[in-house]
């Protein structure tokens, strides 16, 4: 199997194309085969080096290699070869009209109730027509013309589909400018670089019919033969509402989510669960493939929700242990504070948030209402060293002098300890704060 990932390097990758990307690479893996990278980048205007520079960025945090990779503006002569074929063979037509032109025909097609195609009006010029315009110098942009049957594929993730292409007007490939349009060198692509399956968006439904036929007139084999491409196009995402994503691409951007500290493995696991009737696993790349498979995916819409994905992180760290994450944690902190705060976590950047409880100034606010019983609290707290059963052995003896118990006896602790009601578990997270700063907070929050 080659399967490829073909991204254009107009902007940063979202989780939609992601998707795409994490499909292809855990099913090349699966079986064995190669994945490729190649950068569709004839649009000169709008790709840029740097957004080439971060898809592969970000492709790497998520764990994806590849095992080759192009662009395709090294490939112009390539383009050029395979133009020359379609035009030899008639498959390739010029045409002239200007977009004003196209749209008034356009209009009144659609006033006479017929479908807005092209009309194909360009066949009809002569060489000397042609040859005539050329001289004034008129430049034609190329247009391939359409088989006039319903092409057919069985579809890896869709099932049994079709496209009818007389109603579909003949694509421009090549611009008056001389340009290649996508349509046309991701097929000339696919055919001499051998990709065997291509799976991307259901958007592509009718391109890909359009492709087909390209692709056969460029010596492709035929659907239903042995060695043609086969196809697999994922359903759409929507938002947790079942809008459209796209209007919230922005915020379901990689780079966003990765600054907002979600864990690649979770992201990936998510994705790679997305519109299945299996829960989602966060965990590397290679561990997931083995398991994965298009046909466990729905024909339906899949819903991605950042609070599922959110959860699917939360548990994910929760289980990490310290050499995982020493590297990304403040500096001075060890295995024990990690221990202590790992389940109080939605993303890794918090515990920044917590190394400052425990080792900064927090400026505990004062319960003076609880002057008495912190100061009893000051009287109970044990020597050092402090292990996980100081925290039982201080609210022992605290309780038994005092007569408190439950919240009464923990929550004022937790507040001068922490300055919050909520947190780490204090068995845990006492001995990362210290006895010294303990009774320093003690002392503060008493108003001692």
């Amino acid at each position: 199997m080659r399967l490829r990932f073909a991204p254009s390097p107009t902007g940063y990758l979202h989780v939609g194309n992601a998707r795409v990307a994490v499909a292809n690479w855990l099913l090349a893996r699966r079986h064995g085969g190669r994945f490729i990278l190649r950068f569709d980048d004839t649009d000169t205007e709008r790709s840029k080096p740097e957004y080439a520079a971060g898809i592969e960025e970000d492709l790497r945090w998520l764990g994806l290699d590849w095992d080759e990779s192009f662009r395709q503006s090294d490939r112009l002569e390539r383009y050029e070869a395979a133009a020359e074929k379609l035009k030899k063979s008639g498959h390739l037509y010029p045409c002239l009209e200007s977009e004003e032109e196209l749209r008034f025909k356009r209009e009144q097609r659609q006033k006479q109730g017929r479908p807005p195609v092209y009309d194909r009006a360009a066949l009809k010029m002569t060489a000397e027509q042609l040859q005539r315009a050329l001289d004034n110098g008129k430049k034609p942009y190329w247009r391939f013309k359409l088989a006039t049957r319903t092409v057919e594929w069985q579809d890896g993730v869709l099932g049994r589909r079709q496209v009818k292409l007389p109603p579909v007007s003949d694509p421009v490939l090549i611009r008056a400018d001389g340009s290649f349009l996508y349509t046309f060198t991701s097929v000339v692509d696919d055919l001499e670089t051998g990709i065997t399956d291509i799976v991307r968006g259901e958007d592509h439904v009718t391109n890909t019919g359009v492709q087909i036929d390209i692709l056969e007139a460029l010596g492709g084999r035929p659907q239903g033969r042995a060695g043609a491409i086969r196809f697999a196009h994922l359903p759409l995402l929507t938002d947790a509402d079942g809008g459209p994503l796209s209007k919230r691409l922005n915020s379901m951007g990689l780079r966003q989510l990765r600054r907002d500290g979600i864990e690649p493995a979770a992201l990936v696991g998510y994705l790679a669960a997305l519109g299945s009737s299996q829960d989602p696993v966060a965990a590397a790349p290679a561990a997931i493939a083995p398991g994965f498979a298009l046909s466990n995916l729905s024909r339906s819409t899949a819903r991605f929700d950042p609070t599922q994905l959110l959860a699917l992180n939360r548990r994910y760290l929760h289980g990490l242990d310290f050499a995982a994450v020493r590297d990304r944690l403040p500096e001075g902190a060890d295995e024990a504070f990690w221990l202590a705060i790992r389940g109080n976590l939605d993303l890794l950047g918090e515990a920044r948030d917590w190394w400052e409880v425990a080792r900064g100034e927090i400026g505990c606010e004062a319960q003076p209402e609880e002057a008495g019983f912190l100061a009893a609290a000051l009287e109970a707290l044990p020597a050092e060293p402090w292990g996980e059963e100081s925290w039982s052995a201080w609210t022992r003896a605290l309780g038994a002098a005092t007569g408190r118990k439950g919240k009464a006896l923990f929550l004022p602790l937790r507040r001068a300890l922490t300055g919050a009601e909520h947190g780490p578990e204090l068995r845990l997270f006492l001995p990362v704060i210290g006895r010294e700063r303990a009774v320093r907070r003690i002392r503060q929050a008493a108003g001692l």
